[in-house]
């Protein structure tokens, strides 16, 4: 065991992805559909032999720069896993063609769900099966190189309340980090049997809510990755109704608060989750977007009042309670009650409210993606205090040491961030526009891309967009962009830094 852990990250990584292989064919095989399990089973065996191959070539290899070497790894999954992952695909799904089949597997690792597959009945059972595992294991993959790689680098949000130099660890320079392979596996042993156990918790409460187990199952990996893929197109073919809804809205919330997950303590210190800025903030922001989206409807529909008004009233709260923070976690389920909330008020759904919850996103050290909510925090706690100021100039600012950084160093790089992803939205757009995409539906795919919101390009405008049906090129523009928004810009930029080559 000592020897494989010694092996570099991305060679391990290999080695996970061949044996995660094992299961839809193990699935496919149940099912005795033996053309699937093979287009599973023989991938597996190939990249099992491969990894072997370099692992033994590489099991004594020693990088002059750890954290360097954590970030290339990091990179490096997200580069070149998605085309291993997406060998069985391309051989399970004859009338598929290669790049469809990567772009899918890029989406499901970096927890996008944006999907090329419209009808959820053209794939096996097996293969929406492989798109909620490779989501599922995507997710727990950030959660791991949020705390054990990104963390001691002050990046991935930490670099908010650290107060330390971007892409350095606190003690000084980012080479002097612990070893790999003993941060990983700690902090892999603290994380897993919680992420595992509270994925078959709540895929056992949709079994009872009236799920089939490979819907369930799915959208419990999902809704714990926020990745939003389903074999099913959602909650609408779901058969759990409003009780999995509320199931689903409950296990949401770990992706608004680092806190609500264990591991964060050992890198900052324990904290109560109500004491949570993060946390209160997304309590903040489902209650008011919920509310105006609730006012919205009910103004539209006073007058056209029916015996059901009532009940048709407290859908259409429920409905955008469970959307709001739905996408606000970066996840992109719909309410069942959601259309039926359009359609009582007469009114489209407000895409651009939805745009601006994605961007938003979740929290630190999460699944979700998005700018995070402590950046937001950190700016509006700067504005709050320059306000203060402005009424009583010789003020001193108080709530202690980690508050004043916040609004200081904090403000300053999350306003930094927050222009790197705006620059990075309007670059990713232009890319777009330029393979024939016009402005609108440009914007979309750019902010559902970047922000790892892949369902939001079928909600956020009056017609829904497809991404089957673009061409290559935009597809290889937003699967770098699921990559960057899953990095983010601050980790690439702190890679490409000079500073970060020195042994």
């Amino acid at each position: 065991m000592r020897r494989l852990l010694d092996l570099p990250l991305l060679v391990f990584l290999m080695g996970v992805g061949a044996l995660a292989m094992l299961v839809p064919a193990a699935h496919a095989l149940v099912l005795h559909d033996y053309a699937t399990s093979r287009a599973f089973f023989y991938p597996s065996v190939l990249l099992l032999v491969l990894t072997a191959m370099i692992g033994v070539a590489t099991v004594n290899y020693t990088p002059r720069n750890a954290a360097r070497s954590h970030l290339m790894a990091l990179l490096g999954a997200y580069v070149l896993l998605p085309f291993l992952f997406a060998v069985p695909v391309a051989e399970a799904v004859p009338d598929t063609t290669f790049t469809n089949a990567w772009f899918e597997m890029v989406s499901c690792f970096t927890t996008t769900g944006a999907t090329v597959y419209d009808t959820p009945g053209r794939l096996p059972d097996s293969v929406h099966l492989w798109r909620a595992l490779v989501g599922w294991g995507g997710g727990f993959f950030i959660l791991l190189a949020a705390l054990a790689v990104l963390a001691p680098m002050n990046l991935g949000g930490f670099e908010v309340i650290s107060g330390g130099a971007v892409g350095r660890a606190a003690g000084g320079p980012i080479t002097r980090v612990a070893d790999p392979s003993e941060r990983l596996v700690r902090y892999a042993l603290i994380l897993f049997p919680v992420y595992g156990g509270l994925t078959l918790l709540l895929w056992l409460g949709l079994l009872l809510a009236g799920d089939v187990p490979l819907v369930a199952l799915s959208h419990a990996m999902s809704t714990m990755a926020t990745s939003g893929i389903s074999p099913v197109q959602g909650m609408q073919g779901a058969r759990s109704g409003i009780p999995g809804e509320m199931l689903i809205f409950v296990f949401l919330f770990f992706a608004i608060s680092r806190h609500t997950l264990p591991g964060t303590a050992q890198v900052e210190g324990r904290r109560s989750l109500l004491g949570d800025p993060e946390f209160r903030m997304g309590l903040t922001v489902v209650a008011i977007v919920t509310a105006l989206l609730f006012l919205r409807h009910w103004t539209a529909a006073i007058e056209t009042r029916s015996p059901d008004h009532l009940p048709q009233a407290l859908s259409a709260l429920w409905a955008s309670a469970f959307t709001v923070l739905s996408f606000l976690s970066t996840t992109g389920f719909q309410a069942v009650g959601w259309e039926n909330a359009q359609t009582w008020s007469g009114l489209n759904a407000p895409g651009l409210i939805l745009v601006g919850l994605a961007l938003l996103g979740g929290g630190v050290a999460t699944t979700a993606g998005g700018v995070k909510l402590l950046r937001f925090y950190a700016l509006f706690k700067h504005g709050q205090r320059e306000m203060e100021k402005l009424v009583h100039p010789n003020s001193v600012g108080g709530a202690g040491a980690l508050a004043r950084r916040l609004r200081r160093e904090g403000a300053y790089v999350a306003w930094i961030f927050f222009m790197l992803f705006g620059l990075s939205v309007t670059l990713v757009m232009a890319l777009l526009t330029l393979t024939g995409i016009e402005f609108e539906p440009a914007l979309v795919f750019s902010v559902s891309a970047l922000s790892t919101t892949g369902p939001l390009a079928a909600v956020a405008t009056e017609t829904p967009l497809s991404y089957a049906a673009l061409a290559p090129a935009a597809k290889a523009i937003l699967a770098g962009a699921m990559v960057l928004g899953r990095l983010e810009t601050l980790a690439i930029i702190a890679l490409l830094a000079p500073d970060s080559w020195r042994s």
